[in-house]
């Protein structure tokens, strides 16, 4: 799925309006700054970067409106082991490689994992709305860093 900034921005004004939130011009940067990353920002990185175009928000509204994008389904928050909570701007079913040594997360697409069947029953009483695998284990680069000590 590969809607550009500006679709997933009438997306967002759209969802505005069709919720009844307002249509702030925080919520539009955080967004944005979101939508331009493709690292998994932390909401301290997001909060610096929002920060450069809006000299006057608080870190206390750049989280809350990183929950509200968040509910919204407009991003998703991401969990890594180790780390704080990331911000995905792809919300289409994808997973992740967690490293756990730079706790960098890349994006990983399979059709295999899209593919695993629901269960039948609710687990628990469990009602199941969507889910992404996450594997854990050493990047690439940090397994060269270890190699080479």
């Amino acid at each position: 799925m590969n809607e550009s900034i500006a679709d997933r921005l009438r997306k967002l004004e759209e969802t505005c309006r069709d919720r009844g939130v307002p249509l702030t011009v925080q919520r539009r940067t955080v967004l944005e700054v979101v939508l331009e990353r493709d690292d998994h920002p932390t909401a301290d990185q997001v909060y610096e970067a929002v920060l450069a175009r809006l000299p006057r928000i608080s870190r206390t509204t750049v989280y809350r409106v990183l929950d509200r994008l968040a509910e919204l389904e407009l991003i998703r928050r991401v969990h890594h082991p180790r780390a704080s909570s990331r911000f995905d701007g792809k919300i289409h079913r994808h997973h992740h490689l967690v490293c756990l040594q730079c706790n960098k997360i890349f994006d990983y697409e399979d059709a295999a994992l899209d593919a695993i069947p629901w269960p039948q029953k609710k687990p628990h009483g469990f009602e199941i709305s969507d889910f992404s695998v996450q594997f854990i284990g050493i990047c690439p680069d940090c397994r060269k860093k270890e190699e080479d000590q």
